[in-house]
């Protein structure tokens, strides 16, 4: 009587569990598909940064006034814009300019950003209330305001529209780091480190820096997105690159005018920063996870 009793208690788990594994399994899955269909779209997008000859041989810069306003076709796969030229091309050419514009940005923000967060977490407590105030008042601008007041300041290019996405991604980065280093530092192996006798400088190279740094690699990937879009936001308010120049936010500034006579002059190249960011998004997610569960075995 007790063995029957307790059987169903006993299944019960076993029953449950099978939905939960299969659960997991699935979502597994759709994280590897998810990630190689990233990878791909990362791939293609440097692809066209690097040779975009290989993937669009039509000039972007090319006028056809016979041919404007002309919808996506054989001919032209994401049609043509209002001076006849390809937006397909444009859209292939641009890559370059926007991935350097987003990984120059980014380089500008960690650089501010680990130099500002170890003066705060290495230097005493004066020197880190200073790090202190200068990230709160960065942050106390909207990144794409500070951006604005910049680019206002010192007139738009591809060069200023780096620099003032880099400041305006450097508070983040900044607070990240020095809370890093401050962590690292009081921890247990750098105790041991200093016990060892080790010198100031080698428990600084060996230890505290490489330590702190490693959740920067996967903000790298997050970062390049984020800036590629608020350059994109700043080339469409008309103060990034300026036309003819094929750059994804300088073709939405041009297409907003034609919307409704030409709606794929926008359509095409905003699609693309939305899937090229999601891309990396998707790829620093699984950094993540790999880093986290590497952390923890």
């Amino acid at each position: 009587m007790t063995a029957l009793a307790t059987a169903p208690e006993t299944a019960a788990p076993a029953a449950g569990s099978r939905p939960r594994a299969r659960r997991a399994r699935r979502a597994t899955a759709l994280r590897s598909v998810s990630f190689w269909l990233a990878a791909v779209v990362v791939v293609l997008v440097l692809l066209a940064a690097v040779a975009p000859g290989l993937l669009a041989p039509q000039d972007p810069l090319e006028i056809s006034l016979g041919e404007s306003f002309d919808g996506p076709s054989a001919a032209h796969v994401f049609g043509t814009d209002q001076s006849g030229r390809d937006v397909f091309s444009r859209v292939v050419h641009g890559a370059g300019q926007s991935l350097a514009i987003g990984l120059g940005a980014t380089a500008i923000g960690l650089v501010g950003a680990i130099a500002l967060g170890l003066l705060g977490g290495l230097g005493g407590r004066l020197a880190d209330a200073s790090v202190t105030r200068v990230i709160e008042v960065l942050y106390a601008f909207p990144g794409i305001l500070l951006a604005l007041i910049l680019i206002a300041v010192y007139g738009s290019s591809a060069l200023t529209q780096m620099v003032a996405v880099g400041v305006a991604t450097m508070p983040g980065y900044a607070r990240m780091v020095r809370g890093q280093v401050l962590a690292v530092k009081g921890s247990l192996y750098v105790e041991s480190a200093r016990a060892l006798g080790h010198s100031p400088a080698r428990i600084l190279t060996r230890t505290i820096l490489p330590n702190a740094f490693r959740p920067l690699t996967v903000l790298v990937t997050l970062g390049v997105g984020q800036a590629i879009v608020w350059a994109a936001a700043l080339g469409f308010l008309g103060m990034g690159v300026q036309p003819p120049t094929a750059e994804w936010g300088a073709m939405l500034n041009a297409g907003r005018t034609y919307i409704q006579q030409a709606w794929w002059m926008d359509f095409f190249p905003g699609i693309t920063i939305v899937v090229f960011t999601l891309s990396l998004t998707v790829l620093g997610r699984h950094l993540q996870r790999a880093a986290d569960s590497g952390a923890s075995r």
